[in-house]
């Protein structure tokens, strides 16, 4: 039986949120990109174990939600998976890095080239015409067998998001838009995503790590497969690209910088102007004791001189970029 990835989204409330009661507890809201979702649970969980007296709503949306949540004062933390834009920092968006992970291509199991393509692996060139001009419309004619006329089914996200500007920024000079308006279709949500991959044998997409890979088994879920990175394009995946098997060898590339950036990239946490009170002590912990749960939970942690750094831009509610 296909094992189909579900998700849990809390529903986000309208008000300013530090400060609210529910139940007796002051609450801390939290939204945006399904690439923190998983981490920013367990780092909510933990922090609420430790102070009883505070609840963080987490919710996920895309790193778009979080961005504007923020920026509208809907929640006290977005969680924004890609670069900071000029235009969000000229509005006052402050933020800090807490972790890193990675977009990756993904085909069904059952695909009819799978075995070609886990051992050759894929270029960028023939990911752009895949997912970009389009030039690659059948998955015969990717591994040159014009027998072979089934149709390559792109599939895409329709919601803001860091997973589709990443995928895209690594493609080339592209942006989100320009996989949308060329894709067969676009989903909204990573998990959805990732379902709609797992339901279609002709497809293919890109998701985060943590909605490829089990967090129990560390193996990827059922009917789901990464697509490896012909990275040096001699036509052979070779023995050093070749680790996208479970989730820590995939991690591990990560961390050594065998798996390029982009896709691979720093995931934030923002907010307006600074931040304060509770909401500051929960991101403090993040950056300290908090980090202790990022690798077993599937993501990179970023070099200790990062974090110094990180933790500095937190106390003063500085950045160079402001």
């Amino acid at each position: 039986m296909m094992k189909k990835i579900t998700i849990v989204i809390l529903l986000v409330g309208v008000f300013s949120t530090c400060g609210c009661i529910n139940e007796g507890k002051t609450t801390i809201k939290v939204s945006g990109a399904f690439a923190l979702y998983p981490i920013m649970g367990i780092w909510a969980d933990q922090f609420e174990n430790l102070n009883p007296d505070i609840k963080i709503d987490v919710s996920a949306g895309g790193a778009g939600k979080g961005m504007s949540d923020a920026i509208m004062g809907i929640v006290d933390i977005g969680m924004v998976s890609r670069e900071i834009y000029l235009e969000e920092i000229k509005r006052g968006i402050f933020w800090v890095s807490v972790a890193k992970d990675a977009v990756v291509a993904t085909i069904n199991t059952e695909n009819p080239i799978i075995g070609d393509i886990l051992t050759k692996g894929l270029t960028k060139q023939q990911l752009i015409e895949i997912f970009i001009t389009r030039d690659i419309k059948t998955w015969g004619e990717l591994i040159g067998d014009l027998n072979n006329t089934k149709p390559i089914k792109v599939y895409t996200r329709s919601d803001a998001c860091g997973a589709a500007q990443t995928w895209a920024k690594y493609l080339g000079n592209y942006t989100q838009d320009d996989l949308t308006s060329v894709a067969d279709s676009a989903i909204n949500g990573d998990p959805n995503l990732a379902a709609s991959i797992q339901g279609d044998i002709y497809g293919i997409g890109y998701n985060n790590i943590n909605f490829i890979y089990d967090a129990e088994t560390k193996e990827p879920f059922s009917k789901i497969n990464p697509v490896p990175l012909d990275i040096d394009e001699n036509g052979v995946l070779d023995y050093y690209e070749n680790f996208y098997g479970n989730r820590t060898s995939m991690v591990e590339a990560i961390e050594r910088n065998a798996y390029p950036s982009p896709p691979a990239r720093e995931l934030h946490l923002v907010t307006k102007k600074g931040f304060t009170g509770l909401v500051k002590d929960f991101v403090y912990w993040i950056l300290t004791d908090g980090q202790q749960f990022v690798t077993i939970s599937g993501y990179i942690k970023l070099p200790q001189e990062t974090i110094d750094i990180q933790i500095e831009y937190l106390e003063t509610s500085e950045r160079p970029e402001l």
